[in-house]
């Protein structure tokens, strides 16, 4: 039985691990769940699944879940307890869900504990890559993908050499406003924004699919995930979302990974590796499809994506700081304070202040993020 700890329990792949870990109960066992503020669902699911703790975001909110909770769980909180739910236990294995940038300590805190990741917070490698893939080799540590793109990458090179690789291709859906110019992007809403035509996500990662930063994040993860240079990097947009990303080998030969678009079958196979389970997903019928479309990337329309590979290149704090100033530029445009195409003006003029360390400490991550968000927060456009 694999003991799994789960970070981000009661977000869209927390709950989505969960369903797949409901299905093969004498497979896994939940021995931790960490929440954020969501202190009825991490209760419902504490309830069902019996985990030794839970961590949630607050001292004021595990006081008032810890009456609900079954008898045997702790209960923790704020960064400690996330990285207590990450390292200080008994899991094998610990899924990062978490969105944002928070994911970076508690995931290098498990590794230093010697467990393997399942990652789905692409942030931690954005902000801290070099040092994760650093004490990943050192402890000896797999980090497993969990995002469609990653998962289908890693797929596509199993058994095969990485040296052998010409080019690895992710593909985008394009996200809420694929079909729409820029200049039709003037006056959208937030609710325009949250409609993606392919994939159930939480509200932060819907918004960086319109605006193709989650694209620029996953660009900059698939650097630090499989070690290719950023011109062997490609994204193209795929509308229908059936290959979720391919390889392109010296040969010229092409391995894709392909399905219905469901974060399950991802997320099962990193729980699962090196096995395959049977997945309550449907099976993908080509005939009924017919046809599948592509798109070359259009930096001009889509220029936030071009920041990333721009910042990728950079390094070091440029990332962290491009990742930094998104997040807040993204719970701006939520909350109403700027429009949607002021989440790339914030964006560029953030990471045009900054001044990049190459290789920083992990203090010096936390500095660079402090000062992008404070800088991204006061800026006015």
């Amino acid at each position: 039985m694999k003991r799994i700890s789960l970070l981000g329990s009661t977000g869209s792949i927390g709950t989505q691990t969960l369903d797949v870990i409901s299905r093969y109960p004498e497979q896994f066992q939940v021995e931790a769940l960490a929440a954020g503020q969501n202190g009825d669902l991490v209760v419902e699911q504490a309830n069902r699944f019996r985990p030794r703790l839970v961590s949630v975001s607050s001292k004021e909110l595990a006081d008032t879940v810890i009456p609900r909770l079954p008898a045997g769980t702790a209960v923790v909180y704020g960064e400690q307890g996330l990285i207590e739910a990450a390292a200080n236990n008994d899991a094998d294995m610990v899924v990062t869900a978490i969105v944002g940038s928070q994911g970076l300590k508690p995931t290098l805190a498990a590794i230093e504990a010697g467990k393997q990741i399942g990652l789905a917070n692409k942030e931690t490698l954005v902000s801290g890559g070099h040092l994760v893939s650093a004490a990943a080799l050192r402890k000896g540590v797999q980090i497993l993908p969990v995002d469609s793109e990653h998962s289908a990458i890693f797929q596509c090179l199993n058994g095969e050499s990485i040296k052998s690789v010409r080019k690895i291709v992710l593909t985008a859906s394009g996200g809420s406003f694929r079909d729409r110019t820029r200049e039709q992007l003037a006056n959208v809403t937030v609710q325009e924004a949250l409609a993606h035509p392919n994939w159930s996500m939480g509200a932060k990662v819907t918004i960086d699919s319109a605006t193709m930063v989650n694209k620029g994040l996953e660009v900059i993860e698939a650097h630090w995930l499989f070690g290719l240079a950023y011109e062997q990097i490609e994204v193209l947009i795929h509308p229908e979302s059936i290959i979720h990303s391919f390889v392109e080998y010296e040969d010229r030969s092409i391995i894709a990974q392909m399905g219905l678009p469901d974060m399950r079958v991802p997320i099962q196979y990193a729980l699962t590796y090196p096995d395959r389970y049977v997945s309550p997903v449907q099976s993908l019928d080509l005939t009924e499809l017919g046809k599948l479309h592509f798109r070359t990337m259009d930096f001009d329309r889509f220029p936030c994506l071009r920041m990333a590979f721009e910042c990728g290149k950079t390094g070091g704090t440029m990332t962290t700081v491009f990742n930094a100033a998104n997040e807040v530029a993204v719970a701006r445009f939520l909350a109403g304070e700027i429009t949607f195409l002021g989440i790339e003006e914030v964006i560029e003029s953030v990471i045009g202040r900054h001044q990049p360390i190459r290789l920083p400490a992990l203090e010096e991550i936390d500095e660079a993020d402090s000062w992008a968000r404070l800088a991204a927060g006061e800026i006015r456009v």
